[in-house]
């Protein structure tokens, strides 16, 4: 028998996410079989399934919670924005089509079919199902064309628990006008409030608690409140590169080594580097401009959905001098997917042309397809380095173009490719800082020519990831009544 529960919220970065994780780490604890599902999602951090399907990584960290095979099903749909009002359009794992928002909405019963398929395979498959909306359900001009929230959930008849962040101000403002935009049938549906995000006594927010309880009682809202969740900082990847400038900053600490990554134009895959802010002895810092007295040990350029505008930008902002300066000086660069096609001598589209920053002897071709499929490789036995000889390599690639590299590929294969010299590094492979022992050698190298501190990394990325999972299903366990919860299921 199947159930299911959907988390919405009041807006955008209220904890959706971070609370579907968390139901679904407690759920799979239980005993049961769970999987996440977002209808929608816009987001250009995605990954690769075992089919060599794109789905967004929010769902990824959702399916590892539960337990799970992360698969493109359980986001069925995904938009990557090309500008503000253009996306390519995921279905089911592949390019569909670019779409404008209008035509989107247009196409909406298509898109309302897929949703519902998705989940009703998944519905066949798993005991609970946890849904996730977007953004808030109270944006009343998107209802009748809505498949992500009020409208996924009446299309599954899924019960909602509506969650807000209080960190932010207004929290029972926005709860209750969220309430009270809502349609009669679709505020039938929230059976539960969470309050998230919370910091300090929370005694002192008791007696907001109760009145807001009275003020729903009076209105003819049958709706608990199922929990407080305090603010805890747990270390699982974000849903997208709105809070990438929160992330720890520059010490001046010159003994421990300075990793400066680019902000680039539409930027893609920022989870990539995640694990890099995990190791003692480094400061990691994301950047759009280097000052002239900025030391920094390593440049990353990242991914990027259009490398042609992220490239033309960095070039406008002066920053290809200044990164050719600091790598005159000793740093170390590295490029990962759109940020390795830089590296080359130029990038090319039919007619559309661009000279790259000609770090490596490479030229890349776009074409239409795009290229999605999981990784598993070794780095060669003949590879100069001792040292990184046949450790394997594991992650995935999403990239349209194809590259012609002269460089030295550092894999066991030329299906993958690796430059791995003593100044540049060089790769399409999306994750691959999450190989433990790869990292570990690769910035222990650079600390010692750097005369810094070597880096540390209490444990290997995977447990690092459950001990991070577990934290997260005690604060749910701790601060949610669970017994509520397990009750709204249907």
């Amino acid at each position: 028998m199947h159930r299911k529960i959907m988390i919405q919220g009041t807006g955008s970065s209220v904890g959706k996410s971070f609370i579907v994780a968390g139901l679904c780490r407690v759920f799979s604890q239980d005993g049961y079989s769970v999987a996440p599902f977002k209808s929608q999602n816009m987001a250009l951090n995605s990954y690769v399934d075992i089919n060599g399907k794109e789905m967004g990584r929010a769902q990824v960290v959702q399916a590892e919670c539960a337990n799970t095979i992360p698969q493109y099903f359980m986001n069925p749909i995904l938009l990557k924005p090309n500008s503000d009002n253009n996306s390519q359009v995921i279905i089911e794992g592949k390019p569909y089509a670019d779409f404008q928002a209008k035509d989107y909405y247009e196409n909406i019963d298509f898109f309302r079919k897929v949703a519902k398929n998705n989940y009703q395979y998944l519905s066949n498959n798993y005991q609970i199902g946890v849904l996730e909306g977007a953004g808030s359900p109270a944006e009343i001009n998107f209802r009748k064309t809505d498949c992500v929230n009020m409208g996924m959930a009446e299309l599954v008849d899924a019960p909602v628990i509506l969650v807000a962040n209080i960190e932010v101000g207004g929290v029972f403002a926005s709860l209750y006008g969220t309430l009270a935009l809502l349609d009669e049938k679709d505020r039938k549906r929230v059976k539960g409030i969470i309050i998230n995000k919370f910091r300090g006594d929370i005694s002192l927010l008791q007696e907001g608690i109760d009145m807001f309880k009275e003020k729903l009682q009076k209105s003819g809202y049958e709706i608990d409140i199922v929990g407080v969740l305090p603010y805890v900082e747990i270390k699982i990847d974000d849903e997208d590169s709105l809070f990438i400038d929160s992330k720890k900053m520059m010490t001046l600490d010159d003994n421990i080594l300075k990793i400066g990554i680019i902000k680039c134009d539409r930027m893609s895959n920022f989870s990539d580097f995640n694990i890099l802010q995990e190791y003692s002895n480094i400061d990691v810092r994301y950047i759009d401009t280097i000052k002239e007295d900025d030391k920094f040990d390593i440049i990353i350029l990242p991914g990027t959905k259009n490398t042609f505008s992220a490239l033309e930008k960095i070039k406008q902002n002066n920053l290809d001098k200044k990164i050719k300066k600091l790598y005159d000086e000793g740093c170390y660069i590295v490029g990962i997917c759109g940020g390795f096609q830089m590296l080359g001598r130029y990038i090319q589209e039919g007619e559309k042309y661009q000279e790259g920053l000609s770090f490596l002897d490479m030229n890349t071709y776009f074409y239409q397809d795009k290229i999605t499929k999981q990784i598993v490789n070794k780095i060669s036995s003949s590879f100069e380095k001792k040292r990184y000889q046949n450790i394997e390599i594991r992650g995935y690639e999403i990239h349209c173009g194809i590259s012609e590299c002269k460089e030295i590929n550092s894999l066991e294969n030329d299906e993958n490719f690796l430059v791995l010299r003593d100044d540049i590094m060089g790769t399409y492979i999306h994750g691959i800082f999450d190989n433990y022992e790869f990292t570990n050698y690769f910035l222990e190298e650079i600390a010692q020519r750097k005369n810094k501190k070597i880096p540390v990394l209490d444990m290997c990325c995977r447990d690092f990831k459950i001990k991070e999972y577990d934290r997260l299903a005690d604060l749910v366990r701790n601060n949610l009544n669970m017994e509520l919860i397990y009750s709204y299921l249907k």
